[in-house]
Parts: C-alpha cells; structure tokens; sequence
C-alpha cells in the first residue's frame, strides 16, 4: 500500500512539473505573427485634412484629421506580470511622456474610455493633463480621472447613445457588454488614487465608440463582448474590433460576436485590436498575448473565415505607423 502511494505521488509529482515546463513555455514563447505578414496595412504619408488612424497597443488609437486628435484609452504604462498581478499599479508618468513624444502627441481634444480596467482607464488622465484633453467614459472612468487630480472640468460622463462633437468628429458612445471574465462587472465609486491593486480598476461598464467625421465613420469596439441589438441601426466603414479572449470561446460565441458587431453594422473592414501582450513594454516589438491567456491564432483563422464568406477585409494595422484605415475604399 505504502509503495502504491509512493509511486501515485511520484507520478503526481512528474505530471505536475511537465504541466509548470508546458506553462512556462508557452508564456515565453508567444504565437507569431508570420503566417500574417500579407495583412498589415501599409503606412500612410501624413497630409493637410487627410484623416489617419494610429495603433498604440491594446485599443489605443490614435485619430488625427490635422486639425483635431482624439486618443482612445490612452494605455501606456504597461506593468509588467509581476506588478501587475501580485503587486500595485499606478501610470508610469515616464513611459507616458516617452509615448506621447513618439506617436507625435502634443494636443488632444479628448481620451475617450471604453471601460475602467487598468488596460483601459489608468493612464488616460495624466495623458489628459499633458495634451489638454477632456476625458470621456463612465462614471468609474471619472473616478479614476478624479483620484488623479484632474479637474472637473475635464472630465465628461457620458451615457448610452449620447454624441458630442470635438472638432470635425462626432462620437458616440453606445453601451455594450465586457467579454465575460473574472474581473467583467463591478463600478468605481470613489475617486481611485494609485497606486492600488489591478482589481481595483473595475470594468464600470463597456461602450462602443462610433467615430463620424463626413462620410467616413470608424466602430471602436474594444472588447469582445457584446449586447444583443446594442447596433442595430448604426453604421460604419470600418471596425476597430478587440479580440482579446476571442481565440477561448466557442464557436457559437464567435458567430454571435461577428454578427452583433461587424455585420450590424455593414463594415467592410475589420481591424482588429486588443491582442497584443499587454505586459511587455512599448519600447519592444508587440507580440500576441500568450497560451493560456488567449489564442491569437484561433481568432484569427475565425475573422479570415468569416470576412471571407461576408465580403469582408480583415487586416492589422502596424504599430507606431499612421494608416488610412479607409484606404481602397
């Protein structure tokens, strides 16, 4: 009996360290972007009025028409894991000024939130302090703008459905649904003041961005969930689509997400965001969120498919690098 025991544990024990090899392998070594190489959009001269769209990791972006910028989320700082989910974060104000100095960032007219998850939220009010920009989200995205210190004055809740103009845009933020998860759901209701731990930054709910500016329109929609109906009605060219976690769901799921996002809204292009390792800094090359966190490729072969049978462009865009993301149009 004693020697059965020994050898359950020993096989317990071996299972258990080719489970810790398997598990540490795949978190360094990423899925690559190879079998991609024939779907970045090519880099697009900057030209007086011509509007430019620029990929700065996660789900933000930068859009400039020369007169007015905008920035989505406004995520920088990128913690590494060990901080990130066994310590504290807070904005790194260092890496935030480096970031803005490289995409070219001097003013902006707003960082708009999509929801309040430290990817999303932490850094978009100090990046609101050095361009001058009002920060628009949820009322726990205010909360984080608040325990920042910045004024009141630039801080703007929105609500389902409501549109405000800056410069020649017109946005729009529609309510929509986290892809669910461990931290999907909870509000801020205080002004948060970092550092904090990364549950802190709670979801406090997930909007969809239209972005209008004359005849061309452009869909942010930075997570890969969705409410059934949420765009019905509404148009755009081209979605900016977060598919963080998508490569984990079924295929049912994966139907529904096309359909409740890209077909609703008659796109012809999908860009897609959000699938990037959030944990490696900004001044190394982007690479894919690694197995077990997600499946990069199996996203992937799912939007090639589907924009396939729907007529569909699917393309990434380059980081750092302006495009048009209407370009062929």
């Amino acid at each position: 009996m004693k020697r059965q025991i020994l050898r359950i544990a020993a096989a317990l024990g071996v299972a258990l360290l080719l489970a810790a090899a398997w598990l540490a392998y795949q978190l360094t070594h990423p899925a690559g972007l190879d079998p991609y190489a024939d779907r970045w959009m090519r880099p697009a001269a900057a030209a007086p009025g011509a509007l430019r769209v620029t990929f700065l990791g996660v789900s933000t972006l930068l859009i400039d028409d020369g007169e007015t910028a905008i920035l989505t989320d406004g995520f920088f700082s990128r913690p590494d894991k060990k901080n990130a989910l066994l310590g504290t974060v807070a904005p790194d104000v260092v890496v935030i000024a480096k970031s803005l100095e490289r995409a070219g960032i001097t003013r902006l007219a707003g960082v708009i939130v999509g929801h309040s998850h430290y990817d999303h939220s932490m850094d978009a009010p100090e990046v609101a302090r050095r361009t001058g920009a009002l920060v628009i989200g949820s009322e726990s995205t205010a909360n984080v703008a608040r325990g920042w210190g910045l004024p009141a004055d630039r801080i703007r809740v929105t609500g389902d459905g409501e549109s405000l103009n800056l410069g020649r845009f017109r946005l729009t933020m529609i309510r929509s649904r986290h892809v669910p998860t461990v931290m999907t759901g909870g509000t801020i209701a205080e002004p948060l003041v970092p550092p904090v731990r990364l549950h802190k930054y709670a979801e406090g709910g997930s909007y969809s961005m239209l972005i209008e500016h004359g005849a061309k329109s452009l869909l942010v929609h930075g997570s890969a969930g969705f409410i059934e109906g949420a765009l019905q009605g509404r148009r755009a060219d081209v979605v900016f689509l977060g598919i963080g976690l998508l490569g984990k769901k079924d295929e049912a799921y994966q139907q529904a997400y096309w359909r409740e996002v890209v077909r609703s809204v008659g796109a012809k292009r999908v860009v897609p965001i959000h699938w990037d390792d959030f944990f490696v800094p900004l001044d190394q090359p982007m690479v894919p969120l690694p197995a077990p966190f997600d499946d990069m490729e199996r996203s992937m072969a799912f939007l090639i498919g589907q924009g396939r049978k729907d007529g569909v462009d699917i393309r990434l865009a380059p980081a750092w690098a302006r495009i048009d993301p209407w370009a062929g149009f």
